[in-house]
């Protein structure tokens, strides 16, 4: 274990009374949430811990890769607090992706939003090389074309089959126009509530400032718990 993350978990892990968790552990207790989001943990935690997020958006994948390991081993299973993430869908490619990452069981979004973020900067590749005749693709109209061509030039079907989805499954997601809906109405929101940069954080509704990575966030979070 990396010295940081032992350090973590005595400290937090000193603080911290257990509550009583299901079967499996707070870690895999996930359900969506009303504004379109997905929670994990405790529902009934005094601590909630809202992260908005952009796939598109390279702040997000690093605070992913620092932040994953430790909230999983060192926080979320004492039972105290709960994690939401919400997703801002403000461009075509982020409300593809965020479809994707939405695709099917609830249970599964945690996974596909790992693999989304862990391999951003493979299939955000393409972007800057994109044709014209591409970006056009990715404004057409009609959502299930549009998703298609973004899915289809940015290689995300090969992550959502790498992930056990079949072809069928995908088309499905991309195609629905509610889970469309649901996510945009929830991403409005988010930015009328004045979250600009991702990621964005809350903790129990309060809005965080200046706070967009791990490091700032982290210290908050422990005074939230204490």
């Amino acid at each position: 274990m990396k010295p940081g993350l032992k350090a973590a978990l005595l400290a937090v892990g000193a603080g911290l009374a257990l509550a009583a968790a299901p079967p499996g552990g707070w870690t895999r207790t996930i359900a969506f949430t009303a504004d379109a989001g997905h929670l994990v943990g405790n529902p009934e935690a005094p601590v909630r811990l809202t992260e908005y997020v952009r796939y598109t958006c390279r702040e997000c994948a690093a605070y992913n890769l620092q932040s994953e390991g430790v909230l999983g081993l060192a926080y979320l299973p004492s039972g105290r607090i709960a994690i939401e993430v919400r997703l801002l869908t403000d461009s075509p490619v982020d409300l593809t992706t965020a479809m994707l990452a939405s695709c099917g069981d609830p249970r599964n979004f945690f996974m596909n939003h790992n693999a989304l973020l862990r391999g951003q900067s493979k299939w955000m590749a393409p972007l800057a090389y994109a044709t014209g005749t591409q970006k056009q693709r990715w404004k057409h109209p009609d959502l299930g074309t549009r998703n298609r061509a973004i899915a289809a030039d940015l290689k995300l079907y090969d992550i959502m089959t790498a992930r056990g989805y079949d072809r069928q499954q995908v088309e499905r997601c991309l195609n629905d126009k509610a889970l469309a809906a649901r996510l945009s109405a929830a991403s409005q929101l988010a930015l009328s509530a004045g979250i600009a940069k991702t990621p964005g954080f809350s903790i129990n509704g309060k809005l965080l400032e200046n706070t967009h990575d791990w490091a700032a966030l982290r210290p908050q979070l422990d005074e939230s718990l204490r």
